[in-house]
This record gives structure tokens, C-alpha cells and sequence, in this order.
């Protein structure tokens, strides 16, 4: 997302555009909780039965909005959009916008830091750097020995271990391409949130739309459209995609051949990141809330963090149990025990 100037305006224009819709937590379609899906590098939660009042130990976190963070990074992050858990390395991967969200001055970075409240490597992959080129990194994803990022109208790929960079895939007519997830078979999908600079602000682009890049970086189309609602976070289950919007408050499925279904709106909108926990419940940050919305599709939303302002494209460490919230007007990562 943005610099706070600039996301301020960005929030301004579509929370109007959210205030438009309805604001219920009612479902205009029933749908079966999503299954995860195990990817190498990158393991989605396995699915699990729900915990009952029967089992307190593992009683299912749906409340509690007041909570305080385990863990708060406040240095060496400058505009840090998303956060991605790498299990293998046990560390946390921060993206950087480090300037405006369209401009290409390669001067984003990735961080890594520790789940002890240290960072490890402030600037780990810079760009202008070791030949590295990055503008304005947001969505983060890791499939086998590779990490992808998102970085305005291309998707970039690096190094697991050394960062160095290992290829690229361009986008045509892309211009704020905003989230990636893996798939199960070894894909990875990416949203154009499809914002532009406009002479008051930021407006829509028309670009909306998700995308595929298999592992020949061979380049799809999943959906391309304005009713797509500015998608951004996303994550794949079976043969499905699950986007939140930044322009409306939905969280909708995507089948294979791009249809729209299993549309839930949530209580309010400029939605941004989703995870998924054990037992099928989601979590998604929401910008317009200043909250981490708890639930499943289909079914009630509600908030399990609050007064977190700017809560960007969250990730989850599935050693801890935390939910991990970059916020992006404050330059900070904080970390909360969600189970």
C-alpha cells in the first residue's frame, strides 16, 4: 500500500466506495468452508476439526479484540506492506515499499526478521543493489527454493536462501499488482488491485483482475474485471481462490474458469490481507476497521484485533500460533497469538 499521505487519500476514496455497499454480515451465498492446502515452502494451515467448549485447550480464539501484541519490530522497516512466515528458516519476511506505491525508483527492500523481536537482516534483497531491481514490493509468497513478489506490473523471483534474483514475469497491463499465494500444484496467483494515480488522488484503474504463473512462467487469466471489486489479498484452496477487495468489503471465490461465487461481506471494508487457521476459519485485515476480522465464508465476521490502524497484508507463523501485521503508515510489524 502507501506512504500515510498518500494511503490516507487511497483509504478516503474507496472507504466512500465501501460506505456505498452494504454493510452486513450476511452472506448472499452459502459456501462450504474453505479447505488449505499444503504447499512446500509455503504450508497453508492443515484443515482441522474446530475446537469446542469441551476442549478448552484448544478452544477456537474468536474473541478477545483487546489484545496486545507478543512482539512489536519498530526499526529498520519503512513502509512494510506484507509479511510472509518462511517455516524452513524460521524467520519473517517483510516487504518495503520504502517510497510512493506506482513509483519505479528501485529503492524497495525485503526484511528479514526474527520471531524473537530482533531483525536479523534489516535490507536482505535491496533494490539497486547485487542487480536487483525493486519498486515498490508488496505481496510475498515462497513455493520450493523460490520467493515471489509483487512489484507494480511485474512479479519478481529470488533466492530462498541467498535472495539473490532468479527471474522475472511481466504482467502486460498490470499497474498495481498487489498480492501472491501459492497453489498446491505449484502455481502462483497475483491480484491487480488496479489503482492509479488520478489528479485528486488515487482512482480506479480498471485493471482489476488475478492472475496465474505456472512453473514455466507461463502467464494466465483467471478473471479480469471491474466487478472484481479492487481484489487484493488472496489464497488458494482446491480448485478454488479466495480474494478480499479493497474497494468493497467482499470475500469471494474464484473457480478455475474465473466465475465469482460464495460472495460474504464483511462488516466493513478496504479489505487487505487473508490467512487461513487450522479448522477453516480466515483471518483479513481490513484498513476501514483498523481490525483483524475472524470467520469463515459463509458465516459471521468478527473482529479478534482492533485499534490497529493500517493493518496491511497480514501473515501467519504456524509454529507460534501468530498472526503477523504489518502496519503500514506506523513502519511497524507486530505480532499477536491468534490459535
Amino acid at each position: 500500500m502507501f506512504r500515510a499521505r498518500i494511503a490516507t487519500s487511497l483509504f478516503a476514496i474507496l472507504a466512500l466506495a465501501a460506505c456505498d455497499k452494504d454493510k452486513s454480515t450476511t452472506t448472499t451465498t452459502k459456501a462450504e468452508s474453505p479447505t488449505t492446502t499444503s504447499v512446500t515452502g509455503n504450508a497453508m494451515p492443515k484443515t482441522e476439526t474446530p475446537a469446542t467448549a469441551a476442549d478448552p485447550g484448544h478452544a477456537a480464539d474468536t474473541t478477545g479484540a483487546k489484545k496486545e501484541p507478543v512482539v512489536t519490530f519498530k526499526t529498520d522497516l519503512s513502509t512494510p506492506e506484507s509479511v510472509l512466515y518462511d517455516d524452513a528458516n524460521d524467520v519473517y519476511i517483510v516487504s518495503n515499499i520504502n517510497g510512493k506505491p506506482l513509483d519505479a525508483d528501485n529503492n524497495g527492500y525485503i526484511a528479514k526478521l526474527s520471531p524473537d523481536g530482533k531483525v536479523e537482516t534489516a535490507k536482505w534483497i535491496e533494490g539497486g543493489k547485487n542487480k536487483v531491481t525493486l519498486n515498490a514490493p508488496k505481496g510475498l509468497a515462497i513455493i520450493a527454493d523460490t520467493l515471489y513478489v509483487a512489484d507494480l506490473d511485474t512479479v519478481r523471483m529470488f533466492d530462498r536462501k541467498t535472495g539473490a534474483p532468479t527471474g522475472e514475469v511481466k504482467v502486460p497491463g498490470a499497474v498495481f499488482l498487489n498480492d501472491i499465494a501459492p497453489t498446491a500444484d505449484g502455481r502462483v496467483l497475483v491480484s491487480d488491485t488496479g489503482m492509479k494515480a488520478g489528479a485528486k488522488g488515487f482512482e480506479p484503474a480498471g485493471t482489476d483482475a488475478v492472475y496465474a504463473i505456472d512453473k514455466a512462467k507461463k502467464l494466465t487469466t483467471i478473471a479480469k474485471s471491474k466487478d472484481l471489486g479492487a481484489p487484493n489479498g488472496l489464497y488458494s484452496a482446491g480448485e478454488k481462490t479466495w480474494v478480499v477487495t479493497f474497494g468493497t468489503n467482499e470475500l469471494y471465490s474464484l473457480d478455475a474458469k474465473g466465475k465469482k461465487g460464495d460472495v460474504t461481506k464483511l462488516p466493513k471494508g478496504s479489505l487487505d490481507g487473508i490467512v487461513a487457521l487450522p479448522g477453516g476459519d480466515v483471518l483479513v485485515s481490513s484498513w476501514e476497521a483498523n481490525a483483524i476480522y475472524r470467520g469463515k465464508p459463509g458465516g459471521e465476521f468478527k473482529a479478534v484485533i482492533e485499534n490497529v490502524k493500517s493493518p496491511a497484508d497480514i501473515g501467519y507463523d504456524t509454529k507460534r500460533g501468530r498472526v503477523l501485521v504489518p502496519l503500514f503508515e506506523s513502519n511497524e510489524v507486530q505480532a499477536y497469538e491468534i490459535k
